[in-house]
């Protein structure tokens, strides 16, 4: 017996507080096709969700979006090579001389019926990928081993995870046992005139400039046939034109906040710095 199990045990359990209530401003979503419609479906059906797609093309967005649009909690989770399955469903913790349980997120989200997101999955260990299979069913439960208790989902509850298949190679894949239970839903970076309007509402900068930040992401893209590992992503296209809309000239802004996040590489950074001086 551990030093943990020797201690009393209370029925109280710790707060988590990592949910997202619904309520707020709706999130702002450009669709491209029936993406809603389709989370939409799948949620009635209690079915869940895999998004697939390039970092920063708007996933995580999307799922914001749909939590607002069905009206409920959402509980993100990063995944990452040290997240283990007590990281999601919870642990014992000390607090004021007894031991507690405390809830991990996955296990707070299926009891109170939320949306819980994980966010590139794969970079989870797959053992701990397996705690959500039961979960992603028809038994819609969630076993806990550390307290013998079975979480039965409650109604609302859905699971969506997402991935770059980027980034896939054989250590950092799903296994099929796992895709297949899922509807999977793909994402790109949208066409230049969605991009535009998004880079223009969410960074505040006018059409032209929006315009002309799209454009030379177009260009910049063509470069991975040339070494360039990443594409940029319209997250960084935003996080430039917010940049900009608060005084920073555009060259710098596109220097600091587009290109130097994506190489260290000097051939790489010369060509597009010919790039941005071509386009703006």
């Amino acid at each position: 017996m551990t030093d943990l199990q020797s201690q009393p045990v209370s029925a109280a359990r710790g707060a988590f507080d990592g949910v997202r209530h619904p309520g707020g401003a709706e999130p702002y979503y450009v669709a491209s096709g029936n993406e809603v419609e389709v989370f939409g479906t799948a949620h009635a059906a209690g079915l869940p969700v895999m998004l697939k797609g390039p970092t920063g093309c708007g996933k995580t967005r999307f799922v914001e979006h749909m939590a607002w649009r069905l009206n409920r909690p959402l509980v993100t989770i990063a995944c990452h090579d040290d997240l283990s399955a007590s990281d999601l469903t919870g642990r014992y913790l000390i607090r004021g001389g007894e031991t507690v349980w405390s809830d991990g997120p996955l296990t707070v989200a299926a009891r109170m019926g939320a949306i819980c997101y994980l966010d590139e999955v794969v970079e989870a260990r797959q053992d701990t990928i397996v705690v959500l299979h039961p979960l992603t069913d028809d038994r819609r439960l969630l076993p806990i081993d550390k307290t013998g208790e079975l979480v039965e989902a409650a109604p609302g509850f859905q699971l969506v995870i997402s991935y770059n298949p980027g980034y896939q190679h054989a250590l950092k894949d799903l296994k099929p046992s796992t895709r297949q239970r899922f509807v999977a839903l793909e994402f790109d970076f949208p066409d230049a005139a969605r991009e535009a309007d998004i880079v223009m509402h969410e960074g505040g900068v006018d059409r032209a400039a929006a315009t002309s930040l799209v454009r030379l992401s177009g260009r910049i893209r063509a470069l991975r046939d040339q070494g360039l590992a990443e594409a940029p992503s319209t997250r960084l296209l935003v996080s430039t034109a917010r940049l900009m809309a608060r005084g920073i000239p555009a060259a710098q802004a596109c220097r600091v906040a587009l290109v130097n996040p994506l190489t260290d590489d000097p051939d790489l950074l010369a060509a597009i710095s010919d790039l941005i001086s071509a386009t703006l």
